[in-house]
This record gives C-alpha cells, sequence and structure tokens, in this order.
C-alpha cells in the first residue's frame, strides 16, 4: 500500500504531452497522434508506488502502440481532480482509464459517464465501491499478504520457542478495507481466530497487547509504537500496515532498547523496506507489484479496444490478483521466501 500521507501539487505527465492540474482542473493539450488514448489517474503523482505505476503504463503504452495520458489527484483524498481527470478523458475519446480512486464511493457517478461512452474502467490497487462499478480491479491480494508475514512470524516463534505478545499497528480508525485485510490476513497467518474478518480489534487473543493507528506515517508508527509499550513493555512482535509505519516503529523500540529483541513485519516491498529488511529492521516484508499492475492495466485496455475482450478475474477471486511475494533474510521451514537481494531487483521507489 502506498504511504496515505504522501501529498504534493498534483499534475499529469502523459506520453508525448504533460497536463497541469490547477484546484482541481486540468488543462488539455492538443492531440494528434491518432493513436488510441489510455487514462491513468492516481491518487498522487509524488508517492514512489504510484510512480511506479506510471512507469509500467508508460512501458506498456509504447509496447501497444497507444497514447498514455496520466493525471493525479493533488493530495491524497483529491477525488475533484480525479473527476476532472475522467472527463478530460472523455473529451479526448479515451478507450479506457486505470484508476486509484481517492474516494472509491464518490468516483463512481464519474465511471458510470465513462461506460456511457464505452470506456473499460480497470481500478488498481484500490477497488471502487462497490467493486463492479469498474469492469475490473488489478490488485495485490491484500489478505495474503498480510498471512504470508503471520505464517512467517509463527514459524519463527515456534521455532524459537517464544510466546509472542503482540502490537499491532495499523492505517487508522476508518475500517478501511486494505487496512482490514492485512490486520486480519496477518492475524490468520499466525493463528489467531480474528472473529469478524470485515473488523480489526474484535479479537480476544490474549497474546495481542492492542492496536494503534498509524496513518501509514513514520512517525505515527514510532508514537504507535510508544503508546504500545507504555501499556506492555513485553511486546516482542509488531504487525506494521506498512513499511513506513514499520520504520517508526523501530526508532521507538530502539530507543526503548528492545530493538534486538523484538520481530517488526510489514507489507509494501518498496526499496527504502527492503533495505530495511537487509539491515535487519524488518525480519519479513510482503512485496506488492506495482509497475506489473499498470502494465497489465494498459494491456487489457489496448486489447479492449482492439477487439472488445474484457479481462478476467483471477479464478476463485473477484479481482485480478497482481501477485505478493514473502521477502526476508530469516527464511522459515514451510514458508515460501525470497532474500532481500531479490527484493532490492525488484522493488520500487
Amino acid at each position: 500500500m502506498r504511504d496515505p500521507t504522501m501529498s504534493r501539487t498534483g499534475r499529469t505527465v502523459a506520453v508525448g504531452c504533460v497536463v497541469t492540474l490547477v484546484l482541481g482542473t486540468a488543462a488539455a493539450c492538443n492531440r494528434g497522434s491518432g493513436e488510441d488514448v489510455v487514462g491513468l489517474i492516481t491518487k498522487t503523482d509524488t508517492n514512489p508506488f504510484f510512480v511506479q505505476m506510471r512507469k509500467g503504463a508508460q512501458g506498456a503504452a509504447r509496447t501497444q502502440g497507444v497514447e498514455l495520458q496520466s493525471f493525479a489527484g493533488k493530495q491524497d483524498g483529491d477525488n475533484e481532480a480525479q473527476v476532472q481527470a475522467i472527463e478530460n478523458l472523455m473529451s479526448f475519446g479515451a478507450k479506457g482509464f486505470l484508476i486509484t480512486p481517492n474516494d472509491s464511493k464518490a468516483i463512481v457517478p464519474s465511471i458510470d459517464k465513462a461506460h456511457e461512452q464505452d470506456m473499460l474502467v480497470i481500478a488498481l490497487d484500490t477497488p471502487v465501491d462497490p467493486p463492479n462499478a469498474a469492469d475490473a480491479t488489478f490488485a495485490t491480494d491484500n489478505y495474503q499478504a498480510g498471512k504470508l508475514i503471520g505464517q512467517w512470524a509463527k514459524a519463527k516463534f515456534a521455532k524459537d520457542g517464544k510466546q509472542a505478545k503482540i502490537a499491532m499497528l495499523d492505517l487508522n480508525a476508518n475500517q478501511v478495507s486494505v487496512d482490514v485485510k492485512r490486520d486480519q490476513g496477518f492475524l490468520d497467518g499466525f493463528g489467531i481466530d480474528v472473529a469478524d474478518p470485515n473488523r480489526i480489534g474484535d479479537e480476544k487473543d490474549p497474546r495481542i497487547v492492542g492496536h494503534d493507528v498509524t496513518d501509514g506515517a513514520e512517525d505515527g508508527g514510532r508514537t504507535a509504537m510508544e503508546n504500545l509499550l507504555q501499556k506492555d513493555s513485553s511486546i516482542n512482535l509488531v504487525y506494521t500496515i506498512n513499511e513506513p509505519a514499520a520504520a517508526g516503529a523501530y526508532q521507538a523500540l530502539k530507543s526503548a532498547g528492545r530493538d534486538k529483541d523484538t520481530v517488526i513485519v510489514s507489507i509494501d516491498g518498496g526499496c527504502p523496506g527492503v533495505e530495511n529488511v537487509s539491515k535487519g529492521v524488518i525480519g519479513a516484508t510482503s512485496m506488492q507489484f506495482p509497475l506489473k499492475m499498470a502494465q497489465l492495466g494498459v494491456d487489457a485496455i489496448a486489447a479492449y479496444a482492439k477487439d472488445g475482450t474484457k479481462p478476467q478475474a483471477t479464478p476463485g477471486k473477484d479481482f485480478y490478483d497482481t501477485g505478493t511475494q514473502l521477502i526476508t533474510d530469516d527464511p522459515q521451514a514451510g514458508v515460501e521466501a525470497k532474500d532481500s537481494a531479490w527484493g532490492k531487483q525488484n522493488c520500487w521507489g
């Protein structure tokens, strides 16, 4: 998951064209290539996760011989700019677009309008609400990503003969689907009854010291870790929603003299996070693949423009699973993983 705290002034970058978003509007550039237009609309344009998406979309656009028009919100949560981007793509006669929605519900009326022009709409990373408002979702299986780090932690603690005392560092209090799935997947992988799988924090297992929120940010991770250490200083396993939160948690643990005997697990696969795996800051992380999401998305829209073919979900799932890979330098029996050297070759950001 991208770091939700990273926000900057939005702008758009396209193959052969630059469009700047100003106060939620966009000034369209002249088109004349004669190529089919494909859109990419991300939450922001500076977050490394979305930068990697843009690289993947640009490469696929060149391969497919389509024109890419890219847009981004001014900040995380900027729905207005994404609405304007869809209107611009409609005026360009685009064949379809990829979107990481800033507001999964509020963007749906604009998607409906795009469908009236027979555009193919693919959600990337974050589903729209309801999910079937888009033609497809290309994303990480966040539950599986959480489950992998839970399985790894369970095997490690079993091998070391330790009883876990777990701190859960989540995103925020809004029960966001990505947050819930990663959290619950970790608990499932560790062998803890999650009670309601669609809700964070209702489990009763005494091994869980508590939950706190981080906003997916390093300073939030530090504060949340400090809070939970005050509640129980014997914490020895820390789940974090993403790698920036993990970095903050490590700072708090180090200040408390607990960094050597506490295991941190996380999710993302960003290059700074993989580097922290190699340094022993993070014990294991689940890597996701934003470049692949965007490449496959552009390929799908190009196929739709050619013959009307629509992408299909991964069998057994309601979305197209773009994969996740456990990264660790401390492999555990029965849990397939790659090391940090592989991770550095395949990380993003």
